[in-house]
Order: C-alpha cells, then structure tokens, then sequence
C-alpha cells in the first residue's frame, strides 16, 4: 500500500483546526508535491523532512510523493507539520505500520539531522485535539508537560524522529543526548520563545514579589483598586507625577484571585500561541500582568501582523491587567480601538488572509497626569501649560472610553509625613487580597446560575431588574443621571460597583451608601457623598 495517514492541527488564532496529513507514493520520477495551502514556512518542509528522514538511517522512496494537507481550504502555517509528514511518508513506504499512525496526532518541527524541535501554541492545539476524539499525542519532548495539561489525552513526548521511529516499531528507545549547555538555554527552545514585541511584565516577573504596604498613603486610591479587584472593574487612575499612580497598577495583579482550572487553560493557550510561555512553567495559574509603551502600534494593543492575526496585548492581558501608563500619549486609535474589547471580552480581527476571534477579557489600567507639564490642579500652582493644551492633552481619552471605566480616582500628591514617615496601619497585598478573594466568593455564589462570575460582567438590565437595591438607594444616581453627569451606561456601572462595595463589606444588598461610594468613585464629585476613613478602609456616609 503506497498511502498512508495520520493527523496533525492548524492553528487559526488560538483555535484549532485538525488537520489529515496524507501522503501517496506513485511510480514516477522522484518528486516531493506538498498541497493544501501551505504558507512559506510549511512549504519548506520538503527539503527539511527529506533530509530528517535520510540523517535519521532510514531510505527517501524514489518515486513520486504527493502530501496533501487536508481540508484544503484551511490555511496552514509553521512548521508543526513536519513530524506528520515524515510519518505518513515512512508508513506510505512501508517502513511504519500505516495503521500505527492512523489514530495519531503528531506535532513537532524536524530538524535537518532529526531531532525534534519544539513549536509554539502546543497547548491549543491538544485541546482542539481532545475535542476532536483524538486520544494519543506526540510532541516535543520540551513540550510534552504542557500538553499533559489536557485531560483524557495520552503524550509521547519525543527528541527525535529515531525515537518515534522505534516507539511505532516497538523497537528499543535509543537515547538520544541533550545538546544544552551547562548555564546556557536549551538551544532547541529558540522557536519556542520569541520576543514580547513591546509588552513587557509578563508572568514568570517581578509583580508577584511588589506589596501593597510600599506604597505610602494614597488611602482612597488603595481603596478604589481593591474595588477594582473585587469586581473586575476598570480603573483610571488620574494624579501629577510621582504619587504613584505606577505603583499601584503594578501592584494590582497580586491583588486579583489565582485563575481557575479553565481560565489558567485559557490564558496559557493565548501565550503558547504568542511564543511568550515561560520557560519551565507550562501552566500559567496567575493572573497575567501587561504595561505595553505609549509607542507600541496598533496590531501590537490589538492583535494583528502578516498572513493571519496573532495575539496582541489585550488578548495577553485576558484574565489579567493591561496597564496603559501615559495614557494620553497613545495614538486615538489604539485607545479607541480599546472599546469594544471592553464592552464584549474578546477582539474580532479581519484580514484579507482571514478572520479570527481572540479572548481579551481583561481588566484595564489606565495612568495619566493632569498636563503635559504635570502639575495642573485646581488651585493653578506651579502649571506653565495653557487652558488649551490641558484640554487638549486630557481630551486624548474620548468620552466613550472613559465612559467604559467604572472607577476615575483623583491620585494626590504624597506628602512629606506620609513619604518619611512608616505607616503601620498599611495594609499588605495579601490582606487585601484576603478581603478580594472573600467578595468574589459572595459575588460568584450570587451569580451561580448565569454565565457570570463578577460584577462587571453582569449587564445593566440584570443589575436593574433580577437583583433589586435597597429602598432609595438609587435616590443620588437618578438625580445625576437627570442633571446629565451619568449617562445610562454610567448608571449602570454604578450599579456594578455598588454591588462590589457591597460584597467587601459582606451586605446581601447595596444600600444607599454604596450607592453614593460608587457615584463619588465613578463620577470624582463628592459633594455630599460619602469621603474616604484613611484608616479603616470603609466609607462613611454623609447626608446630602
């Protein structure tokens, strides 16, 4: 028999696509015909496969080879396809069993003396596989722990196509020696990591290690970022410069609760696709942190490149925070572009190669000064800019946008006392996180029979209509929202937020004063609502 079989997968975004590799041996001239849309990188498999195949001791067939990718329609990319190629042409020439490789799933580059190389976005492709029924895979032995990650399927992780050879033979393992160095990386991880492109503080950093207690004074803006991560809202955070505002976006991700089973599969699949894995941890269970510049482009924030997209940093960011510091000084468009991620927890990307769709479901940062100067107040003191250019400089964030944001927190200067001197009363992160962990509990409990699990996901109408406030609660936003300062997405968040505050301070329901909390939070006016206790974190109420 001159066919024969097996199966790898495509990646379109971070979904996957089975693929059926078959090859055919005919009598002919000696000849390598691969189909089924292959991209540069997977057409240049016919010179590295042929010389895998003969360095590895085995013969070339000389007769004519056709590989077909198949369904044909489907783009196919990379060089994952390699080690399906070089098995389904050994078993079409009688070498392997075809039936060995018929239930198979093999994912791996070759090298040009046979070893098997790692390749990037293992992860998606094993679950595409699982939910296709397929249950025995081969990979990379660099790889082999992150796909051990899906249940109910069975890796082979290999170093060489010798080394499969003989496990689909049943022939002894031959050991096949590392080639890494001592104090050096393994040089076989190189396509498996690529460089960030722009976004750095990926996990496997230093935020883990950065405490809330640092940070001195700033109570109300510590209070607005524990709300932030007990209801996964939005933030901006608005204060001169040198008051913090970095190091408390920094110190929010430590703050948000450790990532479920499904959601750490989520976001380790979104970086194995992006080459940012970290080495040595095949599983991301914590909640990634991104702060690109103010000069990363578009398809960098968004997602984007040649052929078809790749995951940009929203999509990096998901179950996470995406820090914008120097909001103002991104582009319009980029920060525009932010708005509908925000609204629908994912970004749809269409090029003339294709269209996919990528999870961003994260919670955005944004950090601004008051100027370009930074030193614009109210009171006017020591500001050289124009009325104009703060005008100007402040309306770079559009209204809609900032419309999406639940929290707009006015970060004050640190004074000398609160700078010199050691505040005992600070809390740290895991006290706080302590206390966020506790309401996303309440929350989750709440919200067990619908497709939510925090506030900020719950949409408005819910909010207004299956969870009822307490008598007159909404007294306060229903007189802003007639005088024109809350639009009724604003209300809405409103609501989203006061059922935050709610659930830190272990109510069933929203009173009037969590109300007003979230209108001073939302809306900066705290004329007659309620003022921040600097020293027990809660919010006392005052009667308009």
């Amino acid at each position: 028999m001159a066919f024969a079989r097996t199966c790898s997968v495509a990646l379109v975004g971070v979904d996957g696509v089975v693929v059926e590799v078959q090859a055919d041996l005919e009598p002919g001239v000696a000849a390598f015909t691969l189909v089924g849309l292959p991209d540069k990188a997977l057409s240049e498999a016919r010179d590295r496969v042929r010389a895998a195949v003969v360095n590895s001791g085995e013969i070339w067939p000389p007769r004519k080879l056709t590989v077909g990718l198949s369904p044909a329609s489907v783009p196919k990319s990379g060089s994952g396809f390699d080690l399906a190629v070089a098995c389904a042409v050994l078993a079409a020439a009688e070498r392997l069993d075809p039936s060995s490789i018929a239930e198979l799933l093999i994912i791996g580059e070759l090298g040009l003396d046979g070893r098997v190389r790692p390749v990037r976005g293992v992860l998606p492709s094993v679950l595409a596989a699982a939910d296709a029924g397929y249950r025995q895979v081969v990979v990379a032995e660099q790889t082999a722990p992150e796909a051990a990650l899906v249940p109910g399927v069975s890796v082979i992780g290999v170093r060489s196509l010798r080394q499969l050879i003989a496990v689909l033979t049943d022939a002894p393992v031959p050991d096949e020696p590392s080639d890494s160095v001592s104090g050096r990386p393994d040089p076989l991880m190189a396509g498996l990591m690529i460089p960030s492109g722009g976004v750095r503080g990926l996990p496997g950093g230093r935020a883990g290690a950065l405490d809330l207690a640092d940070v001195a004074g700033q109570y109300e803006a510590r209070r607005a970022l524990e709300i932030a991560a007990a209801g996964g809202h939005h933030i901006y955070l608005k204060g001169p410069p040198g008051a913090g505002k970095t190091m408390l976006a920094e110190r929010l991700p430590a703050l948000l609760p450790p990532l479920t089973q499904s959601e750490a599969l989520e976001v380790t699949a979104v970086h194995s696709v992006a080459g940012l894995l970290p080495a040595g941890r095949p599983l991301i269970d914590s909640p990634p942190y991104c702060a690109p510049h103010h000069s990363t482009t578009m398809p960098a924030i968004v997602g984007g490149g040649s052929g078809l997209p790749r995951p940009g940093a929203v999509s990096l960011a998901h179950r996470g925070v995406l820090f914008l510091d120097e909001a103002p000084e991104f582009p319009v468009r980029v920060l525009d572009a932010l708005r509908q991620p925000l609204e629908s927890g994912e970004v749809v990307i269409a090029r003339s190669a294709g269209s996919l769709r990528l999870p961003a479901r994260f919670l955005l940062c944004l950090a601004a000064n008051p100027c370009p100067c930074g030193r614009h107040s109210r009171r006017g003191e020591g500001c050289e800019c124009t009325p104009a250019m703060v005008s100007r400089y402040q309306g770079r964030l559009s209204g809609p946008l900032l419309d999406r944001v639940d929290l707009q927190v006015q970060v004050a200067p640190v004074t000398r006392v609160e700078l010199m001197e050691r505040d005992i009363s600070a809390e740290s992160t895991a006290t706080v996180a302590a206390r966020v962990l506790a309401a996303r509990e309440r929350a989750a409990a709440r919200l067990a029979d619908t497709p939510w699990r925090t506030n900020a996901e719950v949409p408005g109408h819910e909010l207004r209509t299956r969870w009822k406030l307490g008598p007159g609660a909404l007294d306060d936003a229903a007189r802003q929202l007639e005088r024109g300062l809350l639009t009724a997405r604003g209300l809405d968040r409103v609501l989203r937020v006061a059922w935050t505050v709610a659930d830190l301070a272990g109510r069933g329901r929203p009173d009037r004063r969590d109300v007003r909390t979230a209108l001073v939070l939302r809306t900066g006016i705290e004329h007659g609502l309620p003022v921040m206790d600097p020293m027990g974190g809660e919010f006392a109420g005052t009667d308009a």
